[in-house]
C-alpha cells in the first residue's frame, strides 16, 4: 500500500495481487474514487489525480457550492447538495433535515486488520487505510475503512459512523460501501433462486437506472445470495475483466447498480434499508458490515478462485479451514422423526464397517419432538422416544470408533412447547397481533440478550453433559413480523439487525465454549449460505436438494463465489426424496466429493453392491481431500448452457487434479458437441497421466486441446485422478 502527497490534495493508492484502487482529495475536500482494475503504478496515480481528479474538481466552481457533485466519483455518497444518485449514507438530523456533504478530515494506516467486535470480518490483512470525513451540516463522523493484502485480489471496505455531537440523529440508511466506475457497459451476474434450487447464475445487461438486488427475510436467503458481480464484455471463465462484491453480512441486505444519465455506474450496498431505521445517540458509533470487493481480469475462475483463497485465508476459522473434515452419516432421511435405539443402532454399525467417521443425529431428539409442530425451544431430551437420553447412542459410536454429532435449531420456538407457554413475549411479533407461521414455528427474538442467554445455556448442558462432536444449526423459516416487545417504538427499525448481531452472538459464544466441536450451517438447506456464517462456520449445508442432477447445478453456481470446502454434500437415497429421480450411485458420490462429503440415507438397507461402493468412495475422498481444502477449481463444462456438468480441482503446485464429469440430459449423437474437456489449470509444462484412463500427455496439450469425454449415458458420470510426471 501506498499513501502520496500532491499538488491537488492527497492521493490514496492501494495495490493487492492483480489490482489498483486510488482515490483523492479535491479542492472542494471530497473524498473522490479515480480508479479500480487492472494494477498500474504509484506514479500512475499521479497522474489520475491531475487529470480525473482536476477535471472532477472544476465541477465544484464557485466556492464549491456543490452545484455539479452529481458527476463526482465519490468514495461515500451521502444524500443532497447536488447528488441525486442513490445515496451511501442517509443521516436524519433532529430537525429533520437529511442532507449530508461530508469532506476530508485525516488519514492513517496501520499494520494488520481490525478486530470488529460483534461482526463476521477479515482475519487478516497487510495493513488497513482509514480515510475520516466530517459533515458540515452535522456533528457526524464517517471512518472509511480500506483493508489491503498484497497477496490477494480482494479489497474488504466497511464504515464506521460517529455521532460527536450532543443530540441522537437516526441513520435511515448506512450501507458498507460505494464504488464509482466511468463506464457501464457491464452485465450484472446474480445467484438467484428457491429452496432446493439455490444460488442459479443469472446475466443481464445493466440499463439506465437502479437494478436492485436484495434480501428482505431477516436472512441473506435462498432468493439471492449477498453478491453480485459485473461483467466486461466477452467475459468466459478464463478470460475477461469483472469486479465482484461479496457482503460478510447474514442479515436482509440490498446491493445495487446505478446507471446515471452519463452513463457512469455506482455500485454500493449494505444492511437492507427498508423500514431499517438506527437511533445513534451522543457519542455512540456504528460499524457496518464489512464488504469484499475483488477484481479478475482472468474471467470468472479468476473472481472465483480469488474469493475461494480470501475466505479460506481471512475469514473461515484457521483452526478449522484446512483440518480433514468428518466423513458423516445423518440419519434425517432414514428415518426423519420415527426413530428409537433399535432403528439407529444398525445405521452407527454399518457406518462404522463403511469407513464412515461420524454419526449425526438429526430433528425429533428433544421436548415431545414427534413432528415438526411442537418443542422447538424445549432444548432437553425427549425420554419418551430415547428413555436413557443419548448415552446409548454415544456409546454405541464409540464402541464403533465412530464420533457423535447432533442437531438444533437454535433461533425458532414451537407454540406448542414449555418455552412458549413460559415465554410467549420471546417470540418475535406484536403482541395481540397473530403471527405468521412457517413450518409451523415461530422465531425466537434474538434483539434480547436474555433470550440468547436461555438459548446458550440450553445448548451448553446438553453439548457440555455429552459426548458431541458436532453440530449442525439449523434454521427453516424467514423472518415475517419484524417487530420486537421490548424495542421502544423510536427503535423498531433497529430490530432486523440487531436480530442477526444476536445470531452472530450466539455463534461466537458457542464455538469459543466448545473450541473441539465442529459446527455446520445450515437454513432450511442453503438459506443462508454467506460469508459472515463461514466466519463462525467452516462448511454449510449447501441446499436440502441432495439430487445429482440438481445438485451439480446448486454446487457450480455456489462456487461463484465459496469455496468447495465450505459446502457440505451428502450421497442421498434413490429415489430422491425431493424429486423422486434415480441417479447412478456412482454419480451420486461424484457429484458429493466436490465438496464436504457425507452420507444421507439409512446404510443398514443398502445392497453389498452399494456398500462397497461406500467403501471405495471414502477412500477415494480421503486421497483428494487435500484439494477439497485448499485445491483451485476450475469450471470446465457449464451445466446451464451444456448437456455435461465438469469440474475441476487442481493443488497449488499444480502436481495433481481431480475432475468430476456428469452427463446431464442424452441426446442421439449429442455427446458430440462436447466430446473433447479441456483441462485448464494444469501448469503447460510439466506432463500428467491421467489414472484411469491411462492417458500421458503435456499440460499444454491438455489445456489448448483437451482430453476426449467418454460415452456416458443419461445421469452417468466418470471421475479422473491426475497426477504429474516426474520421471
Amino acid at each position: 500500500m501506498g499513501n502520496m502527497i500532491t499538488e491537488n490534495g492527497k492521493t490514496f493508492y492501494l495495490r493487492g495481487k492483480n489490482y489498483a484502487y486510488v482515490m483523492c482529495v479535491g479542492k472542494a475536500e471530497y473524498l473522490q474514487h479515480l480508479y479500480y482494475g487492472a494494477a498500474i503504478r504509484e506514479s500512475d496515480a499521479v497522474y489520475l489525480a491531475e487529470k480525473v481528479g482536476s477535471a472532477q474538481d472544476a465541477l465544484c466552481a464557485d466556492g464549491g457550492r456543490d452545484v455539479c457533485t452529481n458527476e463526482l466519483w465519490s468514495e461515500y455518497p451521502s444524500y443532497g447538495r447536488g447528488d441525486y444518485h442513490e445515496p451511501c449514507v442517509l443521516i436524519r438530523r433532529g430537525d429533520g433535515a437529511v442532507m449530508s456533504r461530508f469532506r476530508y478530515l485525516s488519514y492513517k494506516i496501520e499494520k494488520g486488520a481490525p478486530n470488529v467486535e460483534g461482526l463476521p470480518h477479515a482475519r487478516a490483512g497487510d495493513e488497513t487505510l482509514t480515510v475520516a470525513l466530517k459533515d458540515d451540516f452535522s456533528a457526524t463522523e464517517i471512518y472509511l475503512h480500506y483493508i489491503v493484502r498484497e497477496s490477494s485480489d480482494v479489497l474488504v471496505r466497511y464504515a464506521e459512523i460517529r455521532n460527536t455531537g450532543r443530540e441522537a440523529v437516526s441513520l435511515c440508511r448506512a450501507f458498507s460501501f460505494a464504488l464509482d466506475l466511468p463506464d457501464h457497459k457491464f452485465s450484472l451476474l446474480r445467484l438467484h433462486g428457491n429452496p432446493t434450487a439455490e444460488r442459479t447464475p443469472e446475466l443481464s445487461p445493466l440499463g439506465h437506472g437502479v437494478t436492485k438486488l436484495q434480501s428482505l427475510r431477516g436472512a441473506s436467503s435462498h432468493q439471492t445470495n449477498p453478491f453480485a458481480a459485473l461483467l466486461g464484455e466477452s467475459v468466459s471463465e478464463m478470460a475477461g475483466e469483472c469486479y465482484g462484491v461479496q457482503l460478510l453480512y447474514s442479515g436482509s441486505w440490498s446491493i445495487t447498480a446505478e446507471v446515471s444519465n452519463n452513463d457512469t455506474l455506482r455500485l454500493q450496498g449494505g444492511i437492507n434499508d427498508t423500514a431499517f431505521n438506527w437511533k445513534l445517540n451522543a457519542g455512540e458509533t456504528f460499524v457496518t458490515p464489512q464488504v469484499a470487493l475483488s477484481y479478475s481480469s482472468e474471467g470468472l475462475g479468476g473472481l472465483s478462485r480469488g474469493y475461494a483463497d480470501f475466505l479460506r485465508e481471512c475469514v473461515i476459522d484457521p483452526k478449522r479451514v484446512l483440518v480433514e473434515r468428518p466423513v458423516l452419516v445423518n440419519n434425517w432421511e432414514a428415518t426423519y422423526f420415527d426413530f428409537s435405539y433399535e432403528k439407529l443402532f444398525p445405521i452407527i454399525d454399518e457406518a462404522a464397517n463403511l469407513g464412515i467417521d461420524t454419526f449425526v443425529l438429526d430433528d425429533g431428539w428433544f421436548g415431545k419432538r414427534n413432528w415438526d409442530d411442537s418443542s422447538l425451544g424445549d432444548w432437553f431430551l425427549n425420554t419418551e422416544k430415547l428413555p436413557q437420553g443419548l448415552t446409548p447412542l454415544i456409546e454405541r459410536c464409540k464402541k464403533n470408533e465412530l464420533k457423535f454429532g447432533l442437531w438444533f435449531e437454535p433461533e425458532m420456538i414451537s407454540e406448542n412447547s414449555e418455552l412458549y407457554r413460559a415465554h410467549p413475549d420471546w417470540a418475535i411479533g406484536k403482541s395481540g397481533q397473530l403471527s405468521i407461521r412457517g413450518r409451523h414455528q415461530l422465531t425466537l427474538d434474538f434483539t434480547r440478550k436474555e433470550v440468547v442467554d436461555y438459548v446458550f445455556e440450553a445448548m451448553r448442558n446438553i453439548l457440555g453433559e455429552n459426548e458431541i462432536s458436532y453440530v449442525k444449526w439449523d434454521m427453516n423459516r424467514s423472518m415475517s413480523e419484524f417487530y420486537s416487545n421490548d424495542l421502544p417504538a423510536e427503535r423498531q427499525g433497529e430490530f432486523t439487525h440487531r436480530y442477526i448481531l444476536g445470531v452472530y452472538d450466539l455463534a461466537e459464544r458457542l464455538t469459543t465454549a466448545f473450541p473441539d466441536v465442529f459446527f455446520e450451517g445450515c437454513a432450511s438447506g442453503g438459506g443462508r449460505f454467506d460469508a459472515g456464517m463461514l466466519y463462525y462456520f467452516p462448511q454449510i449445508w449447501t441446499s436440502d436438494n441432495t439430487d445429482a442432477y440438481d445438485r451439480a447445478r446448486i454446487q457450480w453456481g455456489t462456487s461463484y463465489c465459496y469455496p468447495v470446502s465450505a459446502m457440505s454434500c451428502h450421497v442421498s437415497a434413490c429415489p430422491n426424496h425431493q424429486t423422486g429421480r434415480t441417479i447412478p450411485f456412482s454419480t451420486r458420490g461424484a457429484i458429493a466429493s466436490l465438496g464436504a462429503t457425507g452420507y444421507e440415507l439409512d446404510l443398514s438397507k443398502l445392497s453389498d453392491e452399494e456398500k462397497h461402493a461406500v467403501k471405495e468412495q471414502i477412500i477415494s475422498y480421503k486421497k483428494i481431500q487435500s484439494l477439497i481444502l485448499n485445491g483451485d477449481l476450475f469450471r470446465l463444462s457449464n451445466p446451464f448452457e451444456t448437456d455435461l456438468f465438469c469440474e475441476m480441482l487442481v493443488s497449488k503446485d499444480k502436481s495433481q487434479a481431480y475432475v468430476v464429469c456428469e452427463r446431464l440430459r442424452a441426446q442421439p449423437n449429442g455427446y458430440k458437441k462436447d466430446c473433447f474437456v479441456r483441462l485448464f489449470g494444469l501448469d503447460e509444462q510439466k506432463l500428467y497421466r491421467i489414472e484411469e484412463s491411462g492417458i500421458t500427455a503435456s499440460g499444454s496439450v491438455l489445456v489448448h486441446f483437451g482430453v476426449p469425454v467418454p460415452h456416458l449415458y443419461e445421469y452417468e458420470s466418470f471421475c479422473w485422478h491426475i497426477r504429474e510426471m516426474t520421471t
